[in-house]
């Protein structure tokens, strides 16, 4: 392609002329010159026979912030097309955040939605749409030389973001009743309201939460935590999420930004805080801490979450089988399996420290039946009340032995749930990141006991 062809056009006329010609090229690109249905196409792609076809067709589109369809797919009623700045500037997040350069969603026929990729078309920073709101004269001026025709296009495009037909909920819409007055007994103390869906806002939402769970940035930060390795910048992380499905297979039914998502809408938790008041047991008359590691509420779920995604990929893996495919692996996959054992290293890690929390030298007790490496990654205060305990536990590989048993028990507790037979390559990699952290988390112990050892060494020689 020649670098005249990426040069900016030179007059809104060009730019309106330059996309149209590239939709009948796209169109045409697989006939010939003398077909008839080259020819069909070329009289549709005339500049003024498009304009005025399209000024017709937008009247099955129209621009919102505020969408129906998406509480219930077959809901007819009224969209909304608010600007943010129209909205009371409440405290709470709304739609009143948004910037003045949001995205508005389109709801409608899919069909007609290449006329609102031409008014999406910007010329000098601002969109087609925006001039033909204003009732901008460039505008009107580069769509016909017949004066009266153009400002009826401009009209037309700008009734995009206006209300079809008189305001109107719907069967399938949700309603309810909200007290307004003092007396709930008094039907008249109601206003029934019609909820709609925050499309304009909920696009950057999602946008946000992605970047924040699967951006680059965010992933390196999180492998430096997991490392304790300086970061500059941090991260955000949004626990409990779900997901909210919008269209099933279908989701440019719902709207165009939510086709955009795949239909993806993600739900905060809205979650009282748990708190957890009782004292913290030293875990006594156990050959392992394992099964009380197992039972805590974020594991069972994380648990729950890979034995969920290892039956889909086997499930796949079958079908594909059966229709003489290579199994399916892909980055996402791989990278699912990371993040979901990533945050298992992290509970590991949140539950050492509060073992930590207890007196040191707890493990000493006659009733503790804890494997050895299992008092040494546990009880680490104990080596400054026990030499032996301290020398043994210095010489010992506790932080592998430790990765092992995890890897063992995970294997185990997914097993029961997937009910398949694991494979050694799924274990080596649950042991291998398992490792990875308690590596780095025993050098860290280690070198805050030899800090600790020094200063008590400064201490007692200064007081000699």
């Amino acid at each position: 392609m020649s670098e005249q062809a990426h040069s900016p056009p030179s007059s809104i006329q060009a730019l309106i002329h330059g996309f149209i010609n590239d939709r009948f090229a796209t169109k045409a690109e697989k006939l010939l010159a003398d077909d008839p249905k080259y020819l069909e196409l070329q009289q549709q792609f005339e500049p003024q026979t498009w304009l005025a076809d399209a000024a017709r067709r937008v009247s099955q589109l129209q621009v919102v912030t505020h969408s129906l369809k998406a509480i219930h797919p077959d809901a007819k009623g009224t969209n909304l097309y608010v600007e943010p700045g129209q909205l009371n500037q409440g405290e709470l997040v709304g739609s009143h955040c948004l910037p003045v350069d949001f995205q508005g969603d389109v709801v409608g026929n899919a069909a007609a939605l290449d006329v609102y990729k031409f008014l999406k078309l910007e010329w000098q920073g601002r969109s087609l749409l925006e001039l033909a709101l204003d009732f901008d004269e460039v505008l009107i001026g580069a769509l016909s030389q017949d004066r009266e025709e153009a400002e009826n296009w401009v009209r037309a495009f700008a009734s995009i973001t206006e209300p079809k037909g008189t305001p109107s909920s719907h069967a399938m819409g949700k309603q309810l009743y909200w007290l307004v007055g003092d007396n709930p007994a008094d039907d008249k103390s109601y206003h029934l309201l019609a909820p709609l869906y925050a499309t304009a806002l909920t696009h950057p939402f999602h946008a946000r939460l992605s970047e924040a769970r699967f951006g680059d940035q965010a992933k390196a930060a999180r492998k430096a935590r997991r490392e304790s390795a300086a970061f500059a910048g941090g991260y955000a992380d949004y626990p409990n999420l779900a997901m909210q499905k919008l269209g099933g297979t279908k989701p440019q039914n719902i709207s165009q930004l939510n086709s955009e998502r795949g239909g993806q809408n993600y739900l905060l938790a809205s979650l009282p805080p748990h708190w957890i008041s009782r004292d913290i047991a030293p875990p006594l008359r156990t050959e392992s801490v394992l099964p009380r590691f197992g039972r805590r509420m974020p594991v069972r779920q994380l648990i729950n979450d890979l034995a969920r995604w290892m039956r889909q990929n086997m499930q796949e893996d079958e079908r594909r089988q059966q229709q003489g495919n290579k199994p399916r692996k892909t980055m996402q996959d791989r990278e699912v399996h990371y993040d979901l054992t990533a945050s298992l290293a992290d509970e590991l890690l949140m539950f050492t420290f509060e073992l930590h929390r207890l007196p040191p030298g707890w493990s000493a007790d006659h009733e503790c039946r804890l494997a050895a490496m299992e008092q040494y990654w546990l009880d680490p205060g104990r080596a400054e009340l026990d030499s032996s305990f301290e020398t043994a536990r210095r010489n010992s590989d506790w932080h592998e032995e430790v990765a092992q048993r995890v890897a063992l028990w995970l294997r185990h507790a997914l097993a029961k749930r997937v009910e398949v037979r694991l494979g050694d390559s799924e274990n080596n990699y649950w042991t291998m990141q398992i490792e990875s952290v308690l590596r780095s988390f025993r050098r860290q112990l280690d070198d805050l006991q030899e800090a600790l050892h020094d200063e008590d060494d400064e201490h007692k020689g200064g007081a000699a």
